[in-house]
């Protein structure tokens, strides 16, 4: 792992490069000296720097946050969180396209630090993978099963589905869709229709979700979620 000397933010502000291997405290200070605009991620203490992005992963990101947004806005005690730096541990500093996290006072896993910077695990990540489908199942998959994050969905743009991750006792378990709707564990309630979203079919994505929070599951959850923060 590179160490960084203690002038080393007084000098021109190093890049960082792909394929680095750094440390996430060292990774995390040259990524707050880089440019507006650029994008890196560490995952298992390797550097990787993001491509640009092509219209269907802006389509589908877009999408994406707004069906977590819609449940956020139904269920008082979570958040949802676009494209955040997102630190995980001594080796991983992911910047997930979307999350969906139980609040802290709500009695979620994660945290926000002094300088408002997530951190620890996110109850529930959502990965756009298009050109980094390999990255995002090979390689930040093992990474966010071993930090705890309980569901991982991949949302596989060249295979035209999604993938939905649930953390067991033994490790991930990938989940199959009940006639073409996966339902969260985590937040109940989350209902994903994956045909409508691989289609863009914003108001179907949105009916299936309707649905999902009229469930007595999701009034339960929410009751849950009000009793958890006044045992704060």
């Amino acid at each position: 792992m590179m160490s960084m000397s203690p002038d080393i933010l007084t000098a021109t502000p190093p890049q960082l490069r792909d394929g680095e291997r750094l440390d996430q405290k060292t990774f995390h200070e040259l990524y707050k000296l880089a440019p507006p605009g650029f994008k890196a991620e560490l995952i298992g203490g390797v550097v990787h720097v993001a491509s640009p992005l092509k219209v269907p992963h802006g389509n589908h990101h877009a999408l994406v946050v707004g069906w977590l947004w819609l449940y956020h806005v139904s269920t008082p005690g979570t958040d949802v969180r676009d494209n955040t730096t997102t630190i995980l541990n001594d080796s991983n500093e992911p910047q997930p396209d979307a999350v969906l996290v139980i609040e802290p006072e709500f009695g979620g896993q994660s945290t926000v630090d002094a300088e408002d910077f997530a951190v620890g695990a996110p109850e529930l990540v959502v990965e756009i993978a298009d050109t980094t489908l390999k990255t995002d199942l090979k390689k930040k998959l093992p990474e966010y099963e071993q930090t705890g994050v309980r569901e991982y969905v991949v949302v596989a743009i060249p295979q035209k589905a999604v993938r939905w991750f649930r953390l067991g006792e033994g490790g991930y378990e990938e989940q199959s869709a009940e006639k073409g709707v996966f339902r969260s564990s985590v937040f109940p309630g989350l209902w994903l229709n994956a045909d409508a979203l691989m289609e863009r079919d914003s108001p179907a994505v949105a009916q299936t979700l309707q649905k999902g929070l009229a469930t007595p599951e999701h009034a339960a959850f929410v009751a849950e979620l009000q009793r958890a923060r006044a045992d704060q």
